[in-house]
């Protein structure tokens, strides 16, 4: 029987006030499935999904780079480069070992030996024939012992292109830069992905100063700090740590530390910035200032750091020329024309610093937080031209906007104006599929730019992005421009 429209509408509210009595109500609540809990990003399960690095048994804590991660490694790199001719940075490339006389004279060998691996050099001696007009003398004397040390850091080394050359107050602060592989002989029980590694790169860096000039190094340095990780979006994640004075394997004196920690207070307090205390955490040469950046299973990891060394400069006997020397080494002045008049050596200050810190260890942070959605001028995926059909014309013509992209083929009539590579990373996907299959693919891929090129593009000597139609020169013109704004 069919009723009418009143009499159905009051049968269906009878039937929908059976289920909003309290009794089923309670009994629906208790049945229902909790949500689950959304995973919090893993920068290893990121790292392989996205193709950018993966680890082997035959090097425990060493993670190999595959071209995406490759990319990203570089473009940081490359960032931090940009920006060492804002903060007067001037870049070296230093050795990868060095013999341990030289570890023993730093302080490493006593207080780091165990973070350390050691090389054993070539012992044999050479035929006295092949020794030339010395004889064995003088290579026995350069060999030593054969017994060499992986560096952990690179201030050694440093100190040692420091001391190379005379050097006036009026060169200081002498600023190195130095990206070259380190070593450090973690425990294998402690190693985790990139954030725990055995060999790693850092942007590390050492500032050799005048005793006045320490304050405003480390000022530059902390804003040196703000610019870089406002830029990679991490400028309100981190807090600023004073690290002090170890309780045990420490070099110098307990007037020196306070009064480098005494310094580094005062730098903390112009800053504006917030800073906590990590009681005997300091290096063993030095307090330092940790910038200290969260994971996102809320686990802590130190990164930039800037670090106060009197120690190193005294043990390499590093020093520069100066009027009234006893005032120079207070970091004071005086305008006494006799006192000026004499000059000699005073001992500099070495800041040592990483804004990035460990290369490696940013670029899981960096994983977790972008949760693989990179932004343009990082991104390994850049842009991918898909095609419409696989008609030759198309293509080719998709072959040549990639050319042009990349910076490989000029987009110029007569062709012979070459342009320079643009470091864009542009793939091509020419496969018989259909567009929506290709468009899906790229978005789940993570490209940021999806271009098409059909049968009018070529005609036109154009490529769609969504829309819009432009020359391929317009469009990579525009993708070089977000990377110069780090968009």
């Amino acid at each position: 029987m069919i009723r009418p429209r009143a009499a159905r509408s009051t049968v269906y509210a009878l039937a929908r006030s059976q289920w909003t009595c309290p009794a089923c109500l309670s009994r629906r609540r208790y049945s229902q499935k909790k949500p689950e809990k959304v995973e919090a990003p893993d920068h290893r399960k990121l790292g392989l999904q996205q193709e950018l690095f993966i680890t082997s048994i035959y090097s425990p804590g060493s993670p190999i780079f595959l071209p995406n991660g490759a990319r990203i490694f570089n473009r940081l790199v490359d960032f931090l480069r940009k920006q060492y001719v804002r903060y007067g940075f001037q870049e070296v490339i230093s050795p990868i070992i060095y013999k341990k006389s030289l570890w023993a004279k730093s302080g490493h060998l006593e207080n780091y030996a165990d973070d350390m691996y050691s090389v054993t050099g070539n012992t044999k001696e050479a035929d006295t024939e092949s020794k030339g007009c010395c004889g064995g003398e003088h290579a026995a004397e350069e060999e030593g012992d054969g017994e060499y040390g992986l560096k952990p850091m690179n201030c050694p080394g440093h100190c040692l292109i420091f001391k190379s050359k005379l050097h006036s107050y009026r060169d200081l602060p002498v600023r190195y830069a130095d990206f070259s592989p380190l070593h450090r002989n973690e425990i294998s029980g402690a190693l985790s992905g990139l954030t725990r590694v055995r060999r790693f790169h850092q942007d590390d860096g050492h500032i050799f100063c005048r005793p006045s000039q320490v304050e405003e190094e480390i000022k530059k340095t902390l804003d040196f700090v703000k610019v870089v990780y406002n830029v990679l979006r991490l400028g309100v994640s981190y807090r600023l740590a004073l690290s002090t004075r170890p309780k045990d394997h420490y070099i110098g004196t307990e007037e020196e530390w306070n009064r480098a920690e005494d310094r580094l207070k005062r730098a903390l307090d112009s800053s504006g910035m917030e800073w906590s205390i990590n009681e005997g955490d300091g290096a063993f040469y030095g307090p330092k200032i940790d910038i200290i950046l969260q994971d996102s299973d809320g686990k802590e990891h130190q990164t930039a750091t800037i670090q106060l060394d009197f120690q190193l400069p005294k043990r390499f006997e590093l020093e520069y020329q100066a009027p009234a020397p006893e005032y120079e080494a207070r970091g004071e002045t005086t305008e006494d024309p006799e006192l000026l008049a004499e000059y000699g050596p005073v001992r500099p200050v070495m800041i040592h610093r990483a804004v990035l810190g460990f290369v490696e260890r940013l670029m899981a942070l960096l994983i977790e937080s972008y949760n693989g959605k990179w932004p343009f001028w990082l991104n390994p995926r850049q842009a991918i031209i898909l095609t419409v059909n696989t008609s030759e014309p198309v293509l080719d013509w998709a072959e040549e906007v990639r050319d042009v992209l990349v910076g490989i083929k000029s987009s110029g009539p007569s062709g012979d104006d070459l342009v320079n590579p643009t470091g864009l990373a542009v793939d091509v996907d020419a496969t018989a599929r259909s567009l929506g299959s290709k468009i899906r693919e790229a978005h789940a891929s993570g490209y940021s730019q999806i271009l098409v090129v059909g049968e009018q593009d070529v005609k036109s000597r154009q490529v769609s992005l969504g829309k819009e139609r432009m020359s391929p020169a317009e469009m990579r013109d525009r993708m070089r421009n977000m990377v110069d704004a780090f968009q």
